[in-house]
C-alpha cells in the first residue's frame, strides 16, 4: 500500500512518495540560485518536508540537514524540525556555526518562539528570554522572541494566559527604553474581541495591566487605549 498525506483542506491526499519528490525539487541543480523560479522550488521543497516530518518523525529533515551546504536548506530543517517539537542537536549546530552572525542569529531565535508546537511554546519563549544572546534592548532581536512567539497562534493563545503575559511583561519592559516597538507590537493583542470569553478576558487583563504600568510611554499609551477602545 502506498501511503498517502492529507495535503489539504478538501481532503485531497498524495502519496507520500510525492512529497518525497517535491522536497528534492529544491536541492537540485547547479547550486543555490536567487532567481525566482529557484526560490519557488525552494519553498516548494520546504512546504514538503514540513509535511513529511509529520509522517517521519524528523528522520528526512536530519539527513537534509546534516547534507545541507547552504543556510537555506538548514534553516528548512530547522523549521521543520523545531515544529515537531524535535531538532535540539541541530539547533545546536546552528548556533555554533551562525553565532558570530546577528542578523542570522535572529532568525534562529525567531523560529524557535514561531514554531514551537503549542505544549511547549511558552516555556521555549521564557528560555528563549534567559539566552545571554537575547539582547532585548535591540529591536531586531527582541522582536524574533517576543513577536515570533506572538505570531505562534496556538502559543500565543494558550487557554492558561501565560502567552499573554509574557508578551505583556516584555512590552512593560521594553517601553521605558523603545516606545516606538512597544507601541508597534502591542497590535498583537488587537483582534481581543474575535476571541472565546475566556481568552477575551485574560487579553484584556494583559492591555489592562500594560496601561497601568508606571511612566507609561505616550506612544503605547496611545496604541493600547485605541485596542481597548
Amino acid at each position: 500500500m502506498v501511503r498517502s498525506l492529507r495535503v489539504s483542506p478538501r481532503g485531497r491526499r498524495l502519496p507520500v512518495a510525492g512529497m518525497d519528490a517535491a522536497a528534492e525539487t529544491g536541492r537540485r541543480g547547479a547550486g543555490w540560485s536567487p532567481d525566482a523560479a529557484s526560490a519557488g522550488q525552494r519553498a516548494l521543497a520546504g512546504a514538503a518536508l514540513s509535511l513529511l516530518t509529520l509522517v517521519d518523525g524528523g528522520g528526512r529533515a536530519r539527513t537534509q540537514y546534516g547534507a545541507a551546504d547552504n543556510m537555506t536548506e538548514q534553516l528548512g530543517a530547522l523549521s521543520a524540525l523545531v515544529a515537531i517539537g524535535e531538532g535540539e542537536d541541530e539547533l545546536a549546530r546552528f548556533y555554533g556555526q551562525w553565532k558570530a552572525d546577528r542578523l542570522v542569529l535572529d532568525k534562529w531565535f525567531g523560529l524557535q518562539a514561531g514554531l514551537a508546537p503549542p505544549e511547549t511554546a511558552v516555556e521555549t519563549a521564557k528560555a528563549l528570554t534567559q539566552h545571554p544572546d537575547f539582547t532585548w534592548k535591540t529591536p531586531n532581536r527582541f522582536r524574533a522572541v517576543i513577536g515570533g512567539f506572538a505570531g505562534n497562534p496556538a502559543g500565543f493563545h494558550d487557554p492558561s494566559g501565560a502567552g499573554y503575559a509574557l508578551v505583556a511583561d516584555w512590552l512593560i519592559r521594553l517601553d521605558p527604553v523603545n516606545p516606538q516597538t512597544t507601541a508597534r507590537m502591542s497590535t498583537a493583542f488587537e483582534t481581543w474581541r474575535r476571541y472565546d470569553d475566556n481568552r477575551r478576558a485574560l487579553m484584556r487583563e494583559a492591555l489592562e495591566r500594560i496601561l497601568a504600568a508606571k511612566g507609561l510611554s505616550r506612544d503605547t499609551t496611545e496604541m493600547v487605549s485605541r485596542i481597548l477602545g
